[in-house]
């Protein structure tokens, strides 16, 4: 299955990218700091189906969940180049045991994924602001079934992506031990793998302790070994050139006749050339042209009965023209680059397209996982109108000019 081998590569990587790192831009040390952590984070489950609104076996409203979170992260030592550099980002991999008060029909899915945390800015001296994003796969849901799972038309695979976003408050109890609690929002989705996708958002809070194993430097004598040792940053222009492909399953709604689910899979590939101005360590931003081939793109002008079956597994299409279903666009991008990962946003407009499925106004989220100084691991998610899934984009990335 394409769409989630991504996912183990993914954490593959972030665990032997750590020593190559090291490896290549630290020349005073290759030291790792450890950390684990526990978290929990009561959430609400907003009600975006009549699922969630009480249309279920219970006949009650599923708004709300509770997830238990275990990480192992690590940060590098002050010692070395990409420490000095970034001082407070720790990275690792998570797994979260979640439950929706329903597991018959929902289940208790278990999420295993990638994170990274870093402070966005200091209040106090032992108080500060930061994020915490996750990026993963969630296993274990119960699926939509016309038989076993009828009410639940929202979550269509037993293996759904897995992102969240979070701001929390970092209360420095010790040099070893941080309590962390703040806000966050989570997405489960397929990425239109298979049908149903309605996609589940969660909205809540979050509290955990995070406790660093062996010898940790204090903050302020991270900060005056960095201004120490720390070169001037010259401000370049790197490109990324990115080749991805995905799968999707389409569904089509015919003027007269019910909805209803194409048979099969459709592929999909594309390509990304997005230069970007390094502004700082931390930040770069600039434009991408995006080009995409889409198999299931428009393809509901083209079908080929002579009348709507009710049997979806008897619908036929004729093949739309090439130039129906590839699409050209530019996007804005912006990037926040940290050790081992950078995200990558966009927002953008395809200009060169013919027919409704192509003329869209979409948007990127992208994990970039660094494998070498100029090759990266793309994992990434398209949307249209900022609510509709579009497609999964999975692949590879080369970086010209890198520094």
């Amino acid at each position: 299955m394409i769409k989630f081998r991504i996912f183990p590569l993914v954490l593959s990587a972030a665990l032997s990218v750590a020593s190559l790192s090291a490896s290549e831009a630290d020349t005073v040390s290759r030291k790792v700091i450890h950390a684990l952590s526990v978290d929990f984070r009561p959430a609400y489950v907003f009600p975006t189906h009549d699922f969630f609104r009480g249309v279920n076996r219970t006949g009650n409203s599923i708004n709300s969940t509770l997830s238990g979170h275990l990480k192992y992260g690590f940060k590098f030592s002050p010692d070395t180049e990409t420490g000095r550099r970034y001082p407070y980002a720790v990275q690792g991999i998570g797994v979260a045991y979640n439950t929706f008060h329903n597991t018959v029909e929902v289940g208790n899915p278990l999420a295993v994924y990638v994170f990274q945390t870093s402070k966005i800015a200091d209040i106090t001296s032992r108080l500060s602001f930061d994020y915490e994003w996750n990026f993963g796969a969630s296993f274990g849901w119960k699926k939509f079934d016309k038989l076993d799972n009828p009410h639940n038309e929202v979550v269509g695979s037993k293996i759904n992506a897995y992102i969240n976003l979070g701001f929390l408050l970092n209360w420095r109890i010790s040099s070893h031990t941080h309590l962390r609690a703040g806000v966050g929002m989570s997405h489960y989705s397929n990425g239109n793998t298979r049908y149903p996708n309605s996609g589940v958002n969660t909205l809540g809070a979050s509290v955990g302790v995070t406790h660093f194993l062996g010898d940790r430097e204090e903050p302020h004598r991270t900060l005056s070994v960095g201004r120490q040792l720390r070169t001037p940053f010259r401000k370049f222009v790197s490109y990324d050139l990115v080749v991805y492909g995905a799968t999707r399953k389409k569904g089509i709604w015919p003027e007269g006749a019910n909805p209803l689910m194409v048979p099969g899979s459709f592929g999909i590939i594309g390509l990304n050339f997005n230069p970007l101005y390094n502004f700082n360590k931390y930040f770069r931003a600039g434009v991408s042209l995006d080009l995409q081939y889409d198999e299931s793109a428009n393809i509901m002008k083209h079908i080929a009965n002579e009348y709507i079956p009710s049997n979806p597994e008897e619908v036929k299409f004729y093949r739309p023209a090439f130039k129906e279903q590839f699409s050209a666009g530019l996007s804005a991008r912006a990037e926040i680059v940290m050790p081992i990962f950078s995200i990558n946003l966009g927002i953008g407009k395809n200009f060169f397209c013919q027919g409704a499925d192509t003329n869209a106004f979409y948007q990127t989220f992208v994990l970039k996982t660094t494998l070498t100084k100029n090759v990266f691991i793309h994992t990434g998610y398209q949307l249209y109108d900022f609510r509709y899934p579009n497609n999964l984009m999975l692949g590879l990335g080369f970086r010209f000019n890198a520094k």
